[in-house]
């Protein structure tokens, strides 16, 4: 395992594989694994200041892929379990003639808290898609309830587009003393 790092940190250099390495980090940290995208957006624009605008760009291209492979997980989830449902009543009609159970043609119809939700809240929420630990969610939760895939790449892409620009250059005003001194203890460690 101890070669394993090394090996990785080499293959993600960010200096050697630049845009690429961004946006392939950005994707998977849109996805359910647990990764952040920040602090390698930041670095990059930190050793490359110049590429400011083309790496929130590349970021926010690969975080929204991955935000709406998130989506069509939660809409390829409840067509499975609609499909399910399908079957299951079907075996039963045929077993037992006599129930009486509605089936839905197309799509099925939702509870009605969803409805509800998907009235007062709808796609504009995945403005928030960005949010570590409730972002993902979000995006499969869209998916499972059929909102607009247009509409939520929409939104998806302008709240990940205003997070990077935002943290980026928050991050990027702390003075450089501030990142010395936070990172002075693990300087043995990188030596």
């Amino acid at each position: 395992m101890e070669p394993f790092i090394p090996w990785l940190f080499g293959l993600l250099a960010l200096p050697t594989v630049g845009l690429p390495a961004i946006f392939l980090i950005a994707l998977i940290s849109a996805t359910l694994l647990p990764l952040g995208s920040e602090p390698a957006v930041f670095g990059y624009i930190a050793v490359n200041p110049g590429m400011f605008w083309a790496t929130i760009f590349v970021a926010t291209a690969g975080n929204t892929i991955g935000g709406m492979i998130d989506w069509w997980m939660g809409f390829g989830a409840k067509l499975a379990v609609v499909r399910v449902r399908k079957r299951r009543w079907a075996h039963g009609h045929a077993r037992n003639a006599s129930a009486e159970r509605r089936v839905s043609h197309g799509k099925p119809a939702l509870g009605k808290r969803y409805v509800a939700w998907m009235r007062r809240h709808g796609a504009p929420v995945l403005l928030l898609s960005w949010l570590p630990g409730i972002g993902d969610p979000l995006c499969t939760l869209a998916g499972w309830l059929r909102l607009p895939w247009r509409t939520c790449l929409l939104y998806m892409t302008i709240g990940k587009f205003l997070r990077y620009v935002i943290v980026t250059t928050l991050l990027l005003n702390v003075p450089a003393s501030f990142w010395e001194g936070v990172f002075a203890p693990l300087k043995h460690l990188l030596a």
